[in-house]
């Protein structure tokens, strides 16, 4: 799947003013509401808590993938924020999240599309080198073409 049809430049917000996870995720959904991709910023945020409430979504690698399956979504997009500081995500170890991937999914697209989404940027993010690079790298189109490199 080529990522960029899903992430634009737009979509990534590198110096997020998020202090909290729910200020965070807000601050994303905005991106994305701004995007055209999220209609109904309410019950999407609604959707991503319900799927929060479900299980972790932040890991000890520094990054947190919170995402919703939602009718509010338009468009299925990616948006991509870091904070000014780490933010507390409820990780088991304790770590700290220095990136936030939020995924916003049609809820009228195949699921093979969402499965394919998360697969590339999850296999991505097994990658240390692919993170080091994602939690430093200051241009948006540089993080989408690492997103975009063949696995």
């Amino acid at each position: 799947m080529d990522i960029s049809s899903v992430l634009k430049t737009q979509h990534i917000k590198l110096k997020m003013s998020a202090r909290t996870k729910a200020e965070a995720i807000e601050e994303l959904t905005d991106v994305l509401v701004q995007g055209g991709c999220v209609s109904d910023k309410a019950q999407f945020l609604r959707d991503v808590w319900q799927r929060e409430a479900q299980g972790a979504t932040g890991f000890e690698n520094h990054i947190a993938l919170p995402h919703g399956t939602s009718s509010a979504v338009s468009q299925t997009a990616l948006a991509i924020g870091r904070p000014p500081q780490g933010i507390d995500w409820q990780v088991d170890d304790g770590s700290d999240i220095r990136c936030i991937i939020l995924y916003a999914i049609c809820s009228d697209a195949p699921n093979t599309d969402h499965l394919r989404l998360l697969t590339q940027v999850s296999c991505a993010l097994a990658d240390e080198g692919i993170i080091a690079q994602l939690l430093a790298e200051n241009e948006p189109h540089n993080i989408i073409a690492m997103l975009n490199q063949p696995l």
